[in-house]
């Protein structure tokens, strides 16, 4: 049985993505998640763009508070992590066992993935990024 699951996120839907991957660190899998900037969030993109800079703005780097990334990587794992038990050990050892990398990296370039299939509308993760840091 294999221990590491290898899954290109390109138009993966991140909700369904999170959950699934979620299920496989609870269940001692180690997952490795390539193209996280290509992962696309699912609804009205002005909607998206809002909710997203409403947790930036909530605990930035400016104000002490809650932090939230603005890497896609980041916003991926961020997202898993409020899919699983964190707080608890077994959340925080299923967390270890996550991640997350913007593009291929070489040394999984050869290996098996778990791509998703389909075409689907939305706002990828690198724009969303590219917003809360101010980029256009």
């Amino acid at each position: 049985m294999k221990k590491q699951i290898i899954i290109n996120g390109e138009n993966a839907v991140l909700g369904r993505l999170a959950s699934f991957v979620a299920k496989k660190v609870l269940n001692g899998k180690e997952v490795v998640i390539v193209n996280s900037d290509k992962i696309i969030v699912v609804g009205r993109g002005k909607n998206i763009l809002d909710r997203y800079r409403k947790k930036r703005a909530r605990g930035g780097s400016s104000q002490k508070g809650p932090y939230f990334p603005s890497l896609p990587d980041k916003i991926l794992k961020r997202t898993i992590r409020n899919m699983l038990p964190y707080k608890q050990g077994r959340g925080k050892e299923a967390l270890r066992r996550v991640r997350c990398h913007v593009g291929i990296p070489e040394k999984f370039k050869d290996r098996e993935m778990i791509k998703s299939s389909g075409k689907r509308k939305g706002i990828t993760l690198n724009k969303i990024s590219k917003m809360l840091r101010g980029e256009k």
